[in-house]
């Protein structure tokens, strides 16, 4: 639905929509959809004709950082352990070139459909094109290896690249409604674009993060993800409109899931596996690290799209609710199950010989008696500490219920009614009819 002129929030104040301002038409749409297809056409004929290229760079073994830096980039002992896996070299360079066909196929797939159904919008025009052109262009993917086989395509693979990663940036700072919120946010978001684009810039450039002191870009990083987040925060609670704050819930969600499994996922994998940070061209290496980057960022081309086509935008608030349930219940079971065993061996050490597996099964039974119990009690909570409103409704609801078995009086009982629903649901207006014997009446709230 869209939305023009004015909106009234739940509190009373009103907000300023601003489609009527992202809006393009006649000429303006015109040119901005032809520039739009001048870039992204000729960045997905560049990532096909890349596919052969990179194909047949990670069946060889990688002997400099830039090389190296190619995902998937095997050396010399990376190439051998392959037989471990039980694959080929041709195999190993098969899988993973599907691998990145597909992943650009998703974004590029998202970003494909809000171009069909929003490029009148620039925001989301802008929007797209990121989605498009992110993995399509990402350095270090299929389109370096096609800049390293043909050095003459080094210029427009690094310029669609730097596009790429500036859209990136105007998308984090501009989202929801395409407007810098506050205005004098402006400094940060060229720290943010500088700090965005450098990262196409070749490792053996001297402009190149290896030969910047290290500061620089930690300093940088700092000041323009902390403008982000407080302008999101201050564009939340003062600017944005009901729709726009399912839009910014969704994205958030996207890049919560993104943040905290790429911290849970690293930090397991380095538990368990030592070896993961520090030999990055290794296959067991690279298939770790391809559940972090790309497939776990698959959740933003999917939740940006939902925001941005504004397709069941409300239901983030249950997916918000299922996922803190879901995931405090499967961590604190998580902790019961793994103390529970560590418990049971040290009780039951000397009173039987397979303690290991008493332990494991008392363990189980236990968190098998918990979890329906547990999981009552952590929506509650959930509930009550985030859903306040729902949690308020549901217990009216209750309480009316009661009174619904108990109430014998007509009257009453319509008046209940009423204040229930505005309660509850706090429309502009309530009205009910009643027919007892024949006439209507009419009862109603404003």
């Amino acid at each position: 639905m869209n939305v023009t002129g004015t909106e009234r929030t739940s509190g009373g104040r009103s907000v300023a929509s601003t489609d009527g301002k992202t809006r393009l038409s006649g000429t303006r749409l015109i040119i901005a959809r032809i520039v739009w297809l001048a870039l992204v056409l000729p960045a997905v004929g560049l990532f096909i004709a890349g596919l052969p290229a990179y194909y047949s760079l990670v069946q060889k073994a990688c002997t400099d950082v830039v090389n190296c830096n190619i995902a998937g980039a095997l050396t010399a002992k990376g190439l051998q352990e392959l037989s471990a896996f039980g694959l080929s070299t041709s195999t190993y360079a098969a899988l993973l070139t599907i691998f990145f066909m597909l992943i650009v196929a998703i974004w590029s797939g998202v970003g494909f459909l809000v171009f069909w159904r929003r490029s009148d919008e620039w925001f989301a025009l802008l929007t797209a094109f990121f989605l498009v052109m992110f993995n399509t262009t990402y350095p270090g993917f299929v389109t370096s290896a096609l800049q390293l086989t043909f050095p003459a395509l080094t210029a427009l693979t690094t310029l669609l690249s730097v596009l790429a990663l500036a859209s990136l940036a105007l998308f984090l700072m501009l989202f929801p409604n395409g407007r810098l919120v506050p205005r004098w946010m402006w400094p940060f978001l060229v720290i943010l674009l500088i700090g965005t684009i450098s990262t196409a810039i070749p490792p053996t450039s001297r402009l190149g993060s290896d030969n910047v002191p290290g500061w620089i870009p930690v300093l940088s990083n700092i000041l323009a993800y902390g403008a982000i987040f407080f302008s999101q925060v201050y564009r939340y609670r003062r600017v944005s409109s009901p729709v726009e704050r399912q839009q910014t819930k969704w994205v958030i969600f996207g890049i919560l899931i993104v943040t905290i499994g790429t911290f849970l996922l690293t930090a397991i994998f380095n538990f368990f596996f030592p070896w993961y940070s520090s030999q990055p061209n290794i296959p067991s290496t690279v298939f770790l690290g391809l559940l972090n980057y790309p497939v776990l960022l698959l959740s933003l081309p999917i939740t940006i799209g939902i925001a941005i086509l504004r397709s069941r935008l409300y239901d983030i608030d249950v997916v918000i609710n299922r996922a803190l349930v879901y995931g405090t219940l499967t961590l604190s079971l998580g902790l019961v199950y793994f103390g529970l065993i560590f418990g049971s061996q040290f009780l039951f050490q000397g009173m039987f010989h397979q303690n290991n597996a008493v332990a494991i099964v008392i363990s189980t039974l236990v968190i098998a008696a918990l979890f329906q119990p547990l999981r009552r009690r952590i929506q509650a909570i959930i509930d009550r500490r985030f859903f306040r409103r729902k949690y308020d409704a549901a217990r009216t609801l209750a309480a009316f219920s009661a009174t619904l078995r108990s109430e014998v009086d007509l009257s009453q009982l319509h008046e209940h009614l009423l204040a229930v629903v505005e309660e509850t649901m706090q429309p502009a207006h309530v009205s009910l009819w009643l027919h007892p014997t024949g006439h209507e009446k009419k009862s109603s709230v404003q």
